[in-house]
């Protein structure tokens, strides 16, 4: 890079990371504050709740980067027309492309960045996540619950133990469940265990019975076991392939490559489909989000006229372009053709981009080579007039 390149590219990045560093601080804050009953009733402690808010973090930043992005770069933009520096350079001669290289370097480091993030950083994070999920909710049977006392982890649910030993083993297990409608079950044992496995808890019930009502008028429905294993993933809302990777927590190859005979898979293959294209779109909303500002912020204006009117309509239309993105990833998973409009959106801003900065270049160089043969042909036509029409006058004279 040139001096000036250099200049440029650090004035925007620095913008950038100061903008992604503090959106996302807030926004992680405030996932940090709604799942603060993690410590409140779940038992947890403070670092605990770090370590799974900060998991998110890669999530949000697939979010948060782009819009920082657009406006780290259009900051540095209207500065440097403020400061008369893109005057001055259009007047020694130089085209736009001079300080929209810069940008456009950056554009390509913020989609590698991007890239990193959805392929990699993104599902390592939300496994991570699962698991610690996994050891909250085993925590809230082996540490939580106070013997003696009734718990509730969420409506519809309640626990109560008699006593717990020095190995963590429940001993005079009672579980409530009256979450579904339906039905309500009892399970009361003399003992149960905590088990993980394969990334599941599970509570291992001994010596006991479960009472089973599905009409409160009827008789109830009582089975006796030896053991019985209950998956604590019951304990969260669930749907039709439970305790499968979700498509988000899926690296490329197992999103190319499904297992067909996977449930999750069989009955939402669009979930499948439109994770696997919004990782390949995401990246190139900040190379779209470049072009269009360079076409539309990126022309020496005088000081004396204000950029807020150019400025304010990148933005609008930069941002209108992305939610539509999103819009339009939740469309695919309904919709196998609605893959193309997603890639549309971002080239379409590229190939209109495109299309004002030759417009642009063509006003600043003037006339063509056919426009200046029109110039010349005009000129001698209406002098031509003119002389014709001064014979005339003296003819009649």
């Amino acid at each position: 890079m040139r001096i000036f390149s250099k200049y440029v590219f650090r004035q925007a990045a620095g913008a950038f990371l100061l903008i992604l560093v503090s959106l996302t601080g807030v926004v992680w804050i405030a996932l940090a504050l709604r799942q603060f009953n993690v410590v409140t009733s779940e038992g947890q402690d403070t670092w605990m709740l770090i370590k799974m808010t900060s998991l998110a973090v890669p999530n949000l930043m697939a979010i948060i980067a782009p819009f920082s992005y657009l406006i780290a770069a259009l900051q540095t933009l209207n500065r440097l027309n403020t400061d008369s520096e893109l005057i001055v350079l259009s007047a020694s001669g130089s085209k736009v492309w001079t300080a929209a290289r810069p940008l456009l370097f950056l554009a390509l480091l913020v989609s590698i960045f991007l890239a990193f993030v959805s392929h990699l950083a993104q599902p390592w994070s939300m496994r991570q996540l699962r698991e610690y999920m996994v050891q909250v909710r085993s925590d809230l049977l082996t540490q939580v619950i106070q013997p003696g006392r009734f718990t509730s982890p969420e409506d519809g649910l309640m626990f109560h133990i008699r006593d717990r030993d020095a190995d963590g083993e429940l001993l005079g297990l009672v579980m409530h469940d009256t979450r579904d409608k339906a039905q309500s079950q009892s399970y009361l044992a003399e003992h149960g265990t905590i088990v993980k496995q394969d990334g599941t808890a599970y509570l291992v019930m001994t010596n006991g019975h479960i009472i089973r009502r599905t009409d409160a008028d009827g008789p109830p429905q009582i089975v006796a076991f030896d053991k019985y294993i209950v998956d604590l993933d019951r304990f969260e809302p669930q749907d039709a392939g439970a305790g499968e990777l979700k498509p988000r927590e899926r690296y490329l190859s197992e999103l190319l490559h499904p297992d067909t005979k996977s449930k999750l898979y069989q009955n939402n293959p669009g979930q499948f489909r439109s994770e696997l294209h919004e990782r390949f779109t995401n990246p190139l909303y900040p190379i779209a989000f470049a072009f269009l500002i360079i076409a539309i912020v990126g022309q020496a204006q005088s000081t004396r006229s204000s950029r807020m009117e150019s400025l304010i309509l990148t933005f609008v239309v930069a941002a209108t372009c992305r939610l539509g993105g999103l819009a339009v990833t939740n469309a695919v998973v309904r919709h196998s053709g609605m893959v193309v409009v997603a890639y549309g959106l971002p080239v379409a801003m590229i190939v209109v981009s495109f299309i004002i900065l030759r417009r642009s270049e063509r006003q600043r160089a003037g006339p063509g080579v056919a426009g200046k043969a029109m110039d010349i042909f005009s000129s001698l036509w209406a002098a031509a007039r003119g002389r014709f029409a001064g014979n005339a006058a003296k003819a009649v004279s």
